[in-house]
Order: structure tokens, then C-alpha cells, then sequence
């Protein structure tokens, strides 16, 4: 059979300040009514001054690392995806390994928007099953707050800060995950990015003058893309699974957007139930919506192990994909 890779535990963590949507309605010309038409978003996280990305993933590792009942000594390596990373260099994933105590483990930084989770499982995947390593923490956290234009009425209602965890093992019995699928196509690069602080625009006097140190996005263009990318996306993993949508006990897309969701879920005809939905709540935490839906239902005992599930997200790159797997 070879070597399979399970999930051994999850975990997620989201900060204890929330902003709705009154909040917007004081700074920007917007309301409630308009903020829940266009996007379904109630409620976003936001971290504490005191606190960064890797506090927040440190937070979410201890707890996954405690449902799959393992300590620091086990881990063997660190993969962390972030889009808003303590500082450029040194990694993220080295901070949060010192942390938590990890020792003697190797620790990689993936960036790839906010499909950036699933790339990272695939990364921890693959090395499991190449024989490399047995235990692996898997790590998306952002603080997207602090690179948010709060005079920008058309992005600033959207982001929030979070952070989940994944615990992958090796296992003899049969592999979690039934595929895997990611891509990308930089031709869409303007779309979603943050332009200044890279070598690009370095952080000028000129450059925050600009407000180029805040997330820039291309909406209605981003939208019909991310339709289209995330649709194809879910009906390649399926495909390769051999398995069609009604086999699919949950679809958790990224919570972009509550139309975007709802448009997919549509397009691959899964219904309404099966769709999990966080947006409200949370509002668009980047790659980290996938694992905070999916630790939070487990949390509350609504997946089982043995529950079909498929991850599906579009992010900045432009990226894209999806991964089918079995709790």
C-alpha cells in the first residue's frame, strides 16, 4: 500500500476583538445592509496591537497539536503560509518553531494568497509521502488588518485575522488525501497584491504617501475569475478522485465572498447544506478560511471522521486549487 498520509489533528485560533459592521458605518460611506448584500460578511477578527501572524499561529498549532495528541519533540517539520509574515525575513515558520519548542525540524515559508493552505498541504503531503518526514505542522495565519486601507470603502469592510493548524502523519493505513490540484497564472497578477515593501516599491516616504503599503484588489474581475478557477478547480480533484460531486459530504470554499460560494457550489451542484459558511463571522481571513471552517466543525462535532471533504480557494498570484480528502 505505501506510505499514507493522515490528518492527525487541527486546530484554529481568531482574536478576541470583533468588528462589524457599525464600525464601518462610522468611517466609510457604507452600511449594513449594503456590507451583507455584497459580500455576507456580519463580523471580522481583528489582533491585538501586541499581537502578529505568528502569535496567532502559534495559538492554533498548540491546539492541533494537542488534538492529535503529539508533543513539540515529534514534529519533524514546519510549513507556514502567510501573505502578511512577522517580517519578511527571517521565516515565520522559524519563529513559530522556536516557540513552540520545536527542535532539530526543518521549517519552510510558502506564500501563495489565498490559496496558500492548500499549497502548503500539498508541500507536507509530499514529503510524507516521500519518505522524508512522518510528522509534519502545517501553519496559515494572517493578520490582514494591518495591511487593510480603512479609507478604502470597497476592501476595508472585507478582511480579518486568523489562524489554523494541521497535523499530517505518516500512516500504513489508507492515504487521507485523494487528490490534489493547484495552479496559477501571473498574467493576473494586478488583481490582488500588495504593491509596496518588496524590492519592487521598497517602504518610501513616496510609496506610503500613496497608501501603496495597503492591499490593492481588482473586484468584479476577481470575482468572475475566482468563479470560473475555483469551479474547475473542485471538478479536477474530483475527476481524479473518481468521484462525483454527491459524494461529497462537505464543500468548504474559501470565504471570500458569500455569491462567490454560493455561485460554485452551484456550478458543481452540490447543495446548499454541504456548504460550510463562515464569511459572516469571520469575514475573509486569506488562506486560513479553509482551516478555520474545518477545525471549527470538527470542534463542534459536525465532521466525522470518514466525511468526504473538498478545499477549495482562488487567491493573489492569481493562484487557484483545490485538494479532496477524507477525515
Amino acid at each position: 500500500m505505501g506510505i499514507g498520509v493522515k490528518i492527525a489533528g487541527v486546530g484554529y485560533y481568531v482574536p478576541e476583538k470583533i468588528l462589524d459592521n457599525a464600525y464601518f458605518e462610522n468611517i466609510v460611506d457604507t452600511n449594513n445592509d449594503w456590507i451583507m448584500q455584497m459580500t455576507g460578511i456580519q463580523e471580522r477578527r481583528m489582533a491585538a496591537p501586541e499581537q502578529a501572524t505568528s502569535d496567532l499561529g502559534i495559538l492554533a498549532s498548540k491546539l492541533a497539536m494537542e488534538d492529535a495528541g503529539i508533543s513539540a519533540k515529534d514534529i519533524e517539520y514546519v510549513v507556514h503560509h502567510s501573505v502578511t509574515p512577522d517580517m519578511i525575513f527571517p521565516g515565520t515558520s522559524c519563529l513559530v518553531q522556536h516557540a513552540l519548542g520545536i527542535k532539530d525540524a526543518g521549517t519552510l515559508d510558502v506564500q501563495a494568497g489565498c490559496t496558500g493552505l492548500i499549497y502548503a498541504l500539498s508541500v507536507g503531503y509530499a514529503y510524507i509521502k516521500a519518505g522524508l518526514y512522518k510528522t509534519i505542522l502545517v501553519i496559515a495565519g494572517d493578520c490582514l488588518t494591518r495591511i487593510t486601507d480603512y479609507e478604502d470603502r470597497n476592501t476595508c469592510v472585507l478582511f480579518g485575522d486568523g489562524a489554523c493548524a494541521f497535523v499530517l502523519t505518516a500512516t500504513t493505513e489508507a492515504d487521507s488525501f485523494k487528490s490534489f490540484y493547484v495552479d496559477g497564472d501571473g498574467s493576473f497578477a494586478e488583481l490582488l497584491s500588495q504593491p509596496c515593501s518588496g524590492s519592487r516599491i521598497p517602504a518610501t516616504h513616496e510609496a506610503l504617501d500613496k497608501r501603496l503599503q495597503y492591499l490593492k484588489m481588482d473586484g468584479p474581475n476577481t470575482f468572475k475569475l475566482a468563479v470560473t478557477a475555483m469551479t474547475n478547480s473542485a471538478n479536477k480533484v474530483l475527476k481524479e478522485a473518481n468521484m462525483d460531486s454527491s459524494q461529497i459530504d462537505w464543500l468548504i470554499p474559501h470565504q471570500a465572498n458569500m455569491r462567490i460560494m454560493e455561485s460554485v457550489a452551484k456550478k458543481l451542484k452540490i447543495s446548499e447544506e454541504k456548504v460550510v459558511k463562515t464569511i459572516h463571522k469571520y469575514g475573509n481571513t486569506s488562506a486560513t478560511t479553509l482551516g478555520i471552517a474545518f477545525a471549527e466543525l470538527v470542534k463542534e462535532g459536525k465532521i466525522k471522521r470518514g466525511d468526504n471533504i473538498v478545499f477549495v480557494s482562488f487567491g493573489a498570484g492569481a493562484t487557484w486549487g483545490a485538494t479532496l480528502f477524507q477525515y
